[in-house]
Formats: C-alpha cells, sequence, structure tokens
C-alpha cells in the first residue's frame, strides 16, 4: 500500500520485501525497538523498521501536522496487513474511481482549483470502479473512453468537515473512442482540458500533487515496458 498523507508518500512494506542494501538511498533508517517514536526527526526519506499496528497509529498522529520537510516514510513490518487495516480504521474511507486518457500517444489533462490533474470521482452506490471510471471522465470532460488496463491504486488523506478522510482511488489507462464532446464540467470547477504529450504531462504536474505523479510515472513505466517487449 502507498499512502499519500497530506500529499507526502507512506509506503507499508513487508520485512521480506526490504531491500537493505538501497538503505543508501534514504536520509535515515531507524530501528522502532531502539528508538523512542517522539524522539525521531521526520526528515527527508525515512524508514522505520519493526513497526506494530499501534506504533503505525502514533506514527499516523504525529504526521498529520509533519513538517514540510518530510519528503517520504516508508514503515517496514512482519504484519503489513494488519497495519494498513489499523490505518484505514482511523479515517472515513471514501472509494473513487479515474484515469488517463491517451489519444495519438497524448494524455487528456485538466486544470482545476489551481491544479493539474486527471478526471476522477467517487463511485456511486454499488458501482464498480471500472464503471465509475469511464462514466467520471465523460462526465468531467465529455470524452467517451474505454479501459485498456489498469495503472494502479492510490490511497490519499484530507479533512472534510471535520471528518479525517482517506480516499482509495482505482486508476486506468482508457483508449479514446469520441471527444467530439470535450468540453471541461465547470460546476466542478474544472477550467480547461489539453491533449498533451508525455514531455509536457511531466512539466505540468510540477502544479499538482504527488499522488498523481505516481499515477502518471507508473503509467510511463507501463509504456516504456511495453514498447520493449
Amino acid at each position: 500500500m502507498i499512502l499519500f498523507l497530506n500529499d507526502r508518500p507512506v509506503k507499508i512494506i513487508r520485512l521480506s520485501d526490504f531491500d537493505s542494501a538501497e538503505t543508501d538511498q534514504y536520509d535515515s533508517v531507524l530501528d522502532l525497538r531502539l528508538s523512542r517514536l517522539r524522539e525521531i526527526r521526520f526528515s527527508g526519506h525515512v524508514v522505520l523498521l519493526n513497526v506494530t499496528p499501534s506504533l503505525a497509529a502514533q506514527i499516523i498522529e504525529l504526521l498529520d501536522n509533519h513538517p514540510e520537510d518530510l519528503l517520504s516514510l516508508t514503515l517496514v513490518s512482519t504484519t503489513p496487513k494488519e497495519i494498513t487495516a489499523k490505518i484505514k480504521s482511523m479515517y472515513k474511507v471514501i472509494k473513487a474511481a479515474g484515469g488517463v486518457v491517451l489519444k495519438n500517444n497524448q494524455w487528456l489533462v485538466m486544470y482545476r482549483r489551481k491544479a493539474w490533474d486527471f478526471p476522477k470521482g467517487k463511485l456511486d452506490r454499488d458501482e464498480r470502479s471500472r464503471k465509475a471510471a469511464v462514466r467520471e471522465i465523460e462526465e468531467e470532460t465529455g470524452v467517451k473512453a474505454r479501459i485498456k488496463a489498469k495503472i494502479c491504486t492510490t490511497w490519499h488523506t484530507y479533512t472534510f468537515q471535520n471528518s479525517r478522510i482517506l480516499k482509495r482511488t482505482k486508476w486506468y489507462v482508457l483508449e479514446c473512442v469520441n471527444d467530439s464532446n470535450m468540453a471541461p464540467q465547470t460546476e466542478e470547477d474544472i477550467e480547461k482540458l489539453e491533449w498533451m504529450a508525455y514531455p509536457q504531462v511531466q512539466q505540468v504536474l510540477i502544479n499538482s500533487f504527488s499522488s498523481i505523479r505516481y499515477v502518471a510515472d507508473r503509467l510511463h513505466r507501463m509504456q516504456t515496458q511495453a514498447r520493449s517487449m
């Protein structure tokens, strides 16, 4: 699971999947059996070893107003599923779906609330994610599209009416079927839509969110691997 807590990536991984040979890419690697949680300085790229569900809850509470210099956090545990469940229990979980529509090697991006984004939205009652992604894209952009493959799932937090929200979004890559009615859904504060080649997408997503850049990077890797096969 990768969680974007206040737009900072928090990874939860199993101890057996943690490559100790790559520790030089982190600013600090700390063992919670040896370090007191409240004495840890969350700065740069941080790895915490031997995380338990109760410690994970304390970490989330500490990081709700974490310092700006925290870049990423990796929680390493023998019980990642239990930690994931514990974190989910601390929030109201909302399910959403969205995607990246492709046309002639260009990506559909939109500008909303002073940031670039991909179309997405909440699932209706009893709606499946794939259907919701297609529906939300057409509602927000006017573009009809069909799903080609799944990209990834992201989780990100925010606060709404004093409630702590954890939004799960399933992301898909889609093929444009018809964009003759393409128009931004202004009632959703979408100001403009544009087709862009990937290098331009990279540029504009500087003004976006870490979770959206993560989706773009995952799709670009998928495309690169497909071309090399």
